[in-house]
């Protein structure tokens, strides 16, 4: 009876203690979640004021705005990323670079990645892209018919760069593309664009004249095919980290001859080192990444997106339709910040199946 009674209260003990620790341990395992699982379920942006948060490798941001998938002077690539969102600054600056690069003679751009719609973490692909102030724009021209879905998950860019000598194809380079680069880097919220090292070497040898924007074009690997535009902190996001200033100068010196270098293209030592948006949990983001998450989402996709063949749900107005409800306010219901839609304006395309 005695060894019953001990084996019961040490059983007792055992019980107590597994529940104790497993109390402890709850914040840790809250603590340990993958930011990148969170953020890349989110289908919808938070319904606030536009803010964001952090950096742009290690972030998120709230407000944002999709650019339709098919607009007058660009069509979106890979819908079924969902990586059409941004802050509203850097939407708006999209669709006036295609309007601009349609002007100077580009025939509209296909749109890359830009980010998920709280941002944070991406499941693949990128370490930025996690505040909303970048995108990627390909160097590969619009064609002069709508893609289909099928083309936009599969088609592929062409890379303007021989991977061996790391120097710019001349066959498929043209001054367009200079002009392209060129008009991005005028808009001063512009603070980098990144491109192949080649490619910056092409400006640097071709450029004539005015050359002062050649500062903003950054060399950096891959973007070969593509180019990123950052843009800075905006206004309103106090708990944005801002990125140190471009160095004086056009870029075109000792610091881009190291690119040419065997430095810069050797191995890994450590290529199955796991790449950090991987391992990245909540409790290394900005803490206001949390509010962003359960921020409440809007009515509809429809309702936040830029743009569509000519027509714009929020373009007439100079700040998106959006309410301004805190990140960490009390959740409240979607339909009472649900704006009205004026009638006079027709709404965005349907998204395309995928």
């Amino acid at each position: 009876m005695n060894t019953l009674l001990r084996t019961a209260t040490r059983l007792v003990a055992a019980v107590a203690t597994a529940v104790s620790l497993s109390v402890l341990a709850e914040p840790h395992a809250h603590a340990e979640e993958l930011a990148k699982d969170l953020f890349g379920g989110q289908r919808l942006p938070g319904a606030t004021a536009p803010k964001s948060f952090g950096f742009y490798s290690k972030g998120c941001f709230t407000g944002g705005m999709a650019i339709a998938t098919d607009g007058p002077t660009w069509q979106a690539m890979r819908l079924s990323r969902n990586r059409r969102w941004g802050h509203p600054t850097m939407i708006r600056l999209i669709e006036k670079l295609s309007q601009d690069a349609v002007a100077d003679g580009w025939p509209g751009l296909l749109l890359g990645d830009i980010s998920q719609p709280r941002g944070g973490p991406m499941l693949t692909g990128h370490a930025s892209h996690q505040i909303g102030l970048d995108a990627d724009i390909w160097f590969t021209p619009m064609p002069d018919r709508r893609l289909t879905p099928t083309e936009r998950e599969n088609m592929s860019a062409t890379s303007l760069v021989n991977e061996k000598t790391h120097l710019v194809i001349d066959g498929l380079w043209t001054p367009a593309h200079e002009r392209l680069l060129k008009r991005a880097a005028s808009y001063p919220e512009v603070e980098r664009i990144l491109v192949n090292p080649g490619i910056k070497k092409k400006l640097c040898d071709t450029v004539k004249g005015d050359r002062a924007w050649l500062r903003k074009v950054r060399p950096f690997w891959g973007h070969d095919y593509h180019f990123h535009v950052r843009i800075g902190c905006q206004p309103g996001s106090v708990g944005c980290k801002a990125q140190e200033a471009t160095p004086p100068g056009d870029g075109c010196d000792k610091s881009l001859a190291w690119w040419f270098t065997e430095e810069p293209w050797r191995p890994s030592k450590n290529p199955d080192a796991p790449k950090a948006r991987d391992v990245m949990t909540m409790a290394s983001l900005p803490k206001e990444c949390r509010a962003v998450l359960e921020a409440p989402s809007p009515v509809s996709e429809a309702a936040v997106t830029l743009g569509g063949m000519g027509a714009s749900a929020v373009a007439s107005t100079s700040e998106p339709v959006r309410p301004t409800v805190e990140v960490g306010a009390p959740p409240i219901s979607a339909s009472a910040f649900a704006p009205t839609p004026d009638n006079r304006i027709p709404m965005p395309l349907p998204r395309p199946a995928n």
